[in-house]
């Protein structure tokens, strides 16, 4: 039995949860951060944060600039700045989190029509069974008030989609160097958009309690370092497919957070709805993960 394929040791386990719990925490961070800093200013100060760190891993050599600098784009000032305005704007947690996780049937979506990549019949109905379960959430009389939130999350996951099968295209960046790399384009043009867009910066920095600078904190260093090392190391020793369900848990926590902590409200459309969208979602990973294992036993016969 080689390593890759015996069981996952204890250690590796709890690197999983590790990374379950940050991005569980990070996305309620998010949240509260973005009710009292403006979103596009909330995303630079995290950048920054992360630069301070990052900035020695980023050394040459670099991947074309044309696709380096659509990958940095995308996974920073684009997402953030989209999936920020949207916690800005939602009252509810859960709702917006549930969404965030169509990047993965976007993701598949994407390297099919990109890459040439199959996409199974159980993928397509995962697909499916994902948006439609997004639709039927949001039209719960409750949660109808986040539903512009959730289509800005839903093109937030788009992009971090289609950055995702970028990177596949472009292999050998290392993630620190590629997030160090993201850091260095989103810092300034988050900044920036915040000086051209958003007003009272100053007065609501002042004005912004302890939390809000923790969880600028968490998001910078905690989330985007912390969580970003033990997921390289695990992909390091672990086939990508062999983790990667597990994360399909972080909503959870989220979800968790907002119901006891942010008055999120649980009704039974968004049970369902969130129930299939994680369904749906579930669906297609693990039929990529499938595809990817025979595509990965047919090369060794």
């Amino acid at each position: 039995m080689s390593a890759k394929s015996s069981p996952l040791t204890g250690l590796e386990y709890l690197a999983i949860l590790g990374i379950i719990l940050t991005w569980g925490i990070n996305n309620a961070a998010a949240k509260v951060a973005t009710h009292y800093l403006p979103p596009m200013l909330m995303g630079g100060l995290r950048f920054t944060a992360a630069l301070a760190f990052l900035f020695p891993f980023i050394k040459p050599p670099f991947p074309a600039p044309r696709t380096l600098l659509a990958i940095v784009l995308l996974t920073g000032p684009i997402h953030f700045g989209i999936i920020y305005i949207a916690f800005s704007m939602a009252d509810a947690l859960s709702p917006l989190v549930v969404a965030s996780q169509l990047w993965i049937p976007f993701t598949a979506l994407f390297a099919w029509r990109v890459l040439g990549e199959d996409m199974p019949r159980a993928a397509v109905a995962g697909l499916v069974i994902a948006f439609l379960g997004v639709g039927w959430m949001s039209l719960d009389p409750h949660g109808a008030g986040d539903f512009p939130a959730v289509l800005l999350v839903t093109l937030a996951s788009a992009c971090w989609a289609m950055a995702t099968v970028l990177v596949r295209k472009t292999p050998g960046i290392k993630p620190l160097k590629l997030q160090g790399l993201t850091a260095v384009v989103a810092a300034p043009a988050l900044l920036g958009l915040s000086a051209l867009f958003e007003t009272n910066q100053v007065a609501k920095i002042e004005a912004a309690p302890p939390i809000a600078w923790l969880c600028v904190l968490f998001a910078g260093v905690v989330s985007t370092i912390g969580a970003s090392a033990l997921l390289f190391w695990l992909v390091q020793r672990r086939e990508a497919g062999r983790v990667a369900p597990y994360f399909l848990l972080t909503p959870l926590v989220s979800c968790t957070i907002g119901v006891l902590f942010l008055g999120d409200r649980l009704s039974p459309q968004l049970l369902v709805g969130g129930g299939a969208t994680m369904v749906g979602v579930a669906l297609v990973a693990l039929t990529e993960q499938r595809a990817k294992a025979l595509e990965s036993a047919a090369k060794t016969v």
